[in-house]
């Protein structure tokens, strides 16, 4: 049997972590470990390890995964944390990049990360501000290895309230996917479980550099896969 690819999961709860761990299912060559704050549902035949601490710690639970490679699927909205600016960037910003840290402290040679389509530092969209600082600083790490995903809108379940934007959003999109082309391909919206296996058909890569990947590389890699 092949070598395992060792992958930590950090942000097993959100609508991300949850494909990821879903389509992990029946993959021997994976071998997954999620870390996360609170206990959430294994996919029916899931054969994984869940960590779960306080955030303070997660740095320790990386480690104690032993990764190969780590994906960080952690995100919040503006709305989500009350317009609180601060309160979005703790999570999006300084919780992003001490789990970066703590992976490549761990040995990881392969990080990859879900941002956000139009991430760029000098946006004026504080949102995407955010994503592109820490995919400058993340490029900082020295990774053998570093994807950086930029979905559009991601539709699939999300526990919690329903969010009127996204929800209108997964019914219209279909059609406004089909109006955006050129450049505004990379608009469209993605599946969580697409972009699920598109993370777990890059981890292990060993080709190096930094990659940043959008609608059509997702598209690509799942022709392939």
């Amino acid at each position: 049997m092949p070598e395992q690819t060792r992958v930590v999961l950090v942000g097993a709860t959100g609508l991300i972590g949850r494909a990821v761990m879903a389509e992990a299912v029946g993959r021997h060559d994976i071998h997954l470990v999620a870390v996360a704050r609170r206990e959430v549902p294994l996919p029916k035949g899931a054969r994984m390890e869940m960590l779960l601490s306080d955030t303070g710690h997660w740095p320790d639970a990386i480690a104690a995964g032993r990764p190969h490679a780590v994906v960080i699927a952690l995100g919040t909205t503006i709305k989500a944390v009350g317009g609180d600016k601060a309160a979005f960037r703790a999570v999006d910003h300084d919780l992003v990049l001490e789990c970066a840290a703590a992976a490549k402290a761990a040995g990881a040679q392969q990080l990859i990360v879900v941002s956000s389509v139009g991430a760029r530092f000098s946006s004026k969209n504080f949102y995407r501000s955010v994503k592109g600082e820490v995919e400058d600083k993340l490029a900082k790490l020295h990774f053998d290895r570093l994807d950086i995903l930029r979905p559009g809108l991601l539709r699939g379940h999300r526990d919690g309230p329903p969010r009127p934007a996204e929800r209108w959003g997964a019914i219209f999109s279909p059609v406004l996917d089909l109006l955006m082309q050129g450049s505004l391909r990379k608009y469209r919206s993605a599946r969580a479980g697409d972009l699920a296996r598109v993370i777990l058909t890059l981890a292990g890569n060993r080709q190096r550099g930094r990659h940043v990947l959008e609608h059509d590389d997702f598209r690509r890699i799942l022709r392939r896969g």
